[in-house]
């Protein structure tokens, strides 16, 4: 019988290949962009689940008071709270070094993605050692492990084990230990990884074993018996909490510690001073949505064309039932020829997603793979043969069952007006719905990105080119201002401990006063040359920028205007008030106009600026179409001053542009599967305009002959079409405005949903949609009636 049901189902799809081909065509790229979803949302929640103590490793991170959020904390704290909390097992602190240049015989490179830790990293991490000893590697202060690819970059084919490395031109390493390559899926991204104990004598934290300085990304792993229940983890983190109020002063009695998941750090983090390339679960969960949307529009194409065309099998389905065929067993032989056409589907739909593959990963940053010895993928593969076959084969298989032989086989079976046509009538207005909103949701992303590329920050990042100091600029810096002083290109240049585009160093011991001594709030602070605000181009609101010509200005201090608010002053007021950060008592001589000093997604907190004394970053402002000359020019200074340091710089617009690629890459993948939603929807419409079309094709004959236009046929075959599109408008703008407004609140600074780029949204939709359905009805209308007339 089973063999019988797939002979059958093939004769069917062969007879009728055009139908067949939009079916097959709908569910593939349906099921591809589905795949091409599933795998990158697999992927984003896969984030450090490969560590054999995933579900026992927590981060330590601090909260203050206002929200505000580190993954940061002090150097004196992982240990003392093994110590004395027995649920802790073990614990390692990372640190980040800025960057290290790196030297083996003539090659010398830029090493910038790299961590100190302590000698138990590879005792709670699961990395893999593909050569040294695990046990020993770190136990040495000038040890280094490195990664395969860096391994290869320096060594070639020499067994790296045992050779030294030299470090910024000084110290001597040993390298100790061979490291995979980090998977992709880390939130730990690194190429080579630094004892603890090498900066224990030159680190002041480390030094001092600090409890009010954070600077450490600290990791604790649980005991394999610890339950990690609400109330149990409420626990531990008054213990932690417990445990740092005896070590501080009260002035910070308000922190608050938390224990934050190994497996929720990539999705869930949205915490100050976290290391880069952290996700969003919004974006994960929005785009899940999307794949089941567009599995959904795919079918629903299959059960619209499958019962569109139900009067071509009725006497089929009459015959069945005459001579013995039970319902269950017409509708077993429908959902198989359904399964079938969904594995047909999924065949053609692996090759697309293996085609498409490097052009999705380019767009969404990735570098997924498809592999079909993969349990999971072949499970997930078959979930979407056995779910998109069922659902998309269950009503016509219904429909068809249902068929009454005697009205089928005497010619009296309607199938025109009754739930049938209502029924495929709501699969299209949902199909468009689907189609609407992800095409109002790709507009108002693009809107929202544009704004956030084009508004007001508060200052000029246009031409502002960086370069940090590092080597033996340090210890010349009076050399290093003077060559920039003397070469007009570079002339125009600052000098700041930290950019204003991520800030993320603040502090919670400033005073001034009336200040209300229960409030604890964290106010982040930078370091900057007197030219700052001119290079900038940053407006004051009030007083003056700081000047070497004022010996106090090494203790006063320039606000913003938010700082200003807090303080119950205006800019003008502020001006000349005594404040204190740090036991340093000045005066504020200057407000700043309020800027953004953090993503557009955060409101502008308030600010205090100190002169800087010791360098850091130095900020030039290129002169219009000499940026190239400007680049050589630094070049050349820093051959001539730091020779065994490579030159390195950047552009504060592209670091800014960088601050947006996740909502950047949200709009290309929506506007990608908005464009494949709306193709998968075409086809079926495509195909129903071309069934009605032949259903008609007697009557168009009719009504040409008794003088009907080419309009007037157009009209008559589209106007349900029309209709249709316009309920799905009404219901598919409200929903669209609210999921994008709920979207849009994640900003601080954002655009309105204005009915323009509703209407614009809709517009597209509906020319795509009766472009689809008019070349059937055209081709229709200027068909000649007497071939339909022919037999009558």
């Amino acid at each position: 019988m089973i063999k019988n049901y797939f002979k059958i189902a093939f004769r069917n799809l062969w007879r009728h290949k055009s139908f067949s081909l939009l079916n097959i065509a709908g569910l593939a790229i349906g099921m591809a962009s589905s795949i091409l979803i599933l795998l990158w949302v697999q992927n984003e929640r896969s984030y450090d689940r490969f560590h054999n103590n995933a579900d026992n490793i927590y981060r330590i991170t601090v909260e203050a008071d206002g929200g505000f959020g580190a993954a940061v904390n002090p150097a004196g704290m992982p240990a003392e709270l093994q110590a004395k909390i027995p649920a802790i097992k073990n614990t390692v602190r990372l640190s980040h070094p800025s960057t290290n240049v790196f030297q083996y015989g003539d090659n010398s490179f830029e090493e910038k993605r790299g961590f100190y830790a302590d000698s138990t990293f590879l005792h709670i991490f699961s990395f893999p050692l593909v050569a040294g000893d695990r046990a020993t590697a770190m136990n040495r202060p000038d040890a280094i492990l490195i990664s395969e690819d860096l391994a290869k970059k320096y060594f070639g084919d020499t067994e790296p084990i045992g050779q030294s490395l030299k470090k910024n031109n000084q110290e001597l390493l040993t390298v100790t230990g061979i490291l995979a390559n980090v998977p992709s899926n880390s939130h730990l991204q690194f190429d080579y990884i630094m004892p603890m104990s090498a900066i224990a004598n030159t680190n002041e934290d480390l030094i001092n074993n600090t409890w009010d300085n954070y600077n450490f990304y600290s990791y604790i792993l649980l005991d394999e018996r610890f339950a990690p229940t609400a109330a149990n983890l409420a626990a531990l983190e008054k213990q932690m909490d417990d445990i740092y109020k005896s070590h501080i002063d009260e002035q910070f009695l308000k922190m608050a510690f938390h224990a934050q998941p190994l497996t929720a750090i990539h999705l869930h983090s949205a915490l100050q001073i976290e290391l880069p390339g952290n996700g969003n679960a919004q974006y994960v969960n929005t785009l899940f949505v999307v794949a089941i949307f567009i599995l959904i529009v795919a079918c629903i194409n299959f059960m619209n064309l499958s019962t569109a065309r139900s009067a071509r099998r009725a006497k089929e389905v009459g015959m069945r039932k005459v001579v013995g065929a039970a319902r269950v067993q017409i509708m077993g032989q429908f959902l198989g020829e359904s399964l079938l056409i969904s594995f047909l589907s999924l065949l053609i739909a692996i090759g697309l997603v293996y085609a498409a593959l490097p052009a999705f990963n380019y767009l969404a940053g990735k570098t997924l793979a498809i592999s079909l010895f993969d349990g999971k993928l072949l499970l997930m593969m078959i979930g979407i043969i056995v779910l998109t076959g069922l659902l998309a084969g269950s009503y016509p298989a219904l429909f068809l069952s249902g068929f009454k032989p005697i009205e089928v086989l005497k010619g009296r079976l309607k199938l025109g007006g009754s739930g049938n046509l209502v029924f495929r009538n709501t699969l299209v207005v949902l199909q468009f719905v689907v189609s609407i909103v992800l095409l109002i949701g790709t507009a108002v992303v693009y809107e929202q990105l544009s704004y956030i590329k084009n508004r007001n920050i508060g200052y000029n990042k246009s031409n502002l080119l960086y370069i940090p100091m590092k080597g033996d600029i340090w210890n010349k810096q009076a050399a290093y201002r003077s060559e920039l002083e003397r070469n007009p290109l570079t002339a125009d240049f600052a000098i700041t401990n930290e950019l204003p585009t991520n800030l993320f160093t603040g502090s919670t011991n400033i005073q001034w006063e009336g200040k209300d001594p229960n409030s604890q709030i964290v106010v982040p602070n930078l370091d900057v040359s007197e030219d700052f605000f001119a290079i900038f181009q940053m407006e004051l609101a009030a007083g003056r920028a700081f000047s070497t010509d004022f010996k106090g200005d090494s203790s006063n201090y320039i606000i913003n205007e938010k700082l200003a608010g807090i303080m119950g002053l205006n800019a003008a007021t502020a001006v000349g008030k005594p404040i204190t950060m740090w036991d340093r008592q000045g005066t504020i001589v200057g407000v700043v106009k309020d800027f953004n000093f953090k993503p557009i997604q955060q409101p502008i907190e308030p600010l205090i600026m100190r002169l800087n004394s010791y360098g850091g970053i130095v900020v030039v402002r290129t002169q219009p179409g000499a940026t190239e000359a400007t680049i050589n020019a630094l070049e050349k200074i820093n051959a001539t001053l730091n020779p065994s340091f490579p030159f390195s710089y950047n552009f504060v617009d592209q670091d800014l542009d960088n601050l947006y690629q996740g909502e950047q890459r949200l709009a290309k993948l929506v506007n990608l599967f908005a464009v494949l939603a709306v193709l998968i929807s075409c086809l079926g419409l495509y195909g129903l305009s071309a069934f009605m079309a032949e259903q008609r094709f007697k009557e168009i004959g009719i009504r040409k002959v008794l003088g009907a236009s080419v309009v007037n046929v157009v009209y008559l075959l589209s106007r349900n079409f029309i209709g249709l599109l316009a309920i799905a408008i009404v219901i598919a703008a409200p929903v669209a405005w609210y999921a994008m407004d709920n979207w849009l609140n994640g900003f601080a600074y954002r655009i309105d949903i204005g009915w323009m780029v509703l209407a614009a949204a809709s517009l597209v939709a509906v020319v795509i949609a009766l472009l689809t359905v008019s070349y059937e009805s055209i081709k229709a209308a200027i068909a000649n009636p007497v071939n339909s007339l022919r037999n009558e």
